[in-house]
């Protein structure tokens, strides 16, 4: 299955995925700039992503304590997602993904 970002500087890079992967892997293996300082758990917003407005209605919804955690996100919008809590399936083939402009990097890189 195919997964885009769009980086910062507006270039794209396509990449191919698994059913079952993590957003997350999926963006930090491609060098993304992605932290995910909680390692999934809900717990920063440092893997957060714009899902293209296209794509976003079919993700399952976002959870309270995810959307808790968007609200401290930079640069976040409506079809803002943490990418540690998206896990792909065949559904999501081709789902577009924007890196935000601001990043929250915790360790600097």
């Amino acid at each position: 299955m195919l997964v885009r970002f769009v980086r910062i500087d507006g270039s794209i890079s396509q990449v191919e995925a698994e059913p079952g992967d993590r957003l997350l892997e999926v963006a930090q293996a491609d060098g993304q700039p992605l932290e995910g300082t909680c390692e999934g758990q809900m717990a920063c917003s440092t893997c957060h992503v714009i899902v293209d407005a296209a794509d976003f209605d079919r993700l399952p919804r976002a959870s309270e304590d995810e959307e808790d955690m968007l609200d401290l996100a930079a640069g976040a919008s409506r079809t803002s997602r943490l990418s540690c809590q998206i896990w792909l399936d065949d559904t999501l083939d081709g789902l577009t993904v924007r890196i935000p402009g601001e990043v929250r990097n915790m360790q600097g890189r």
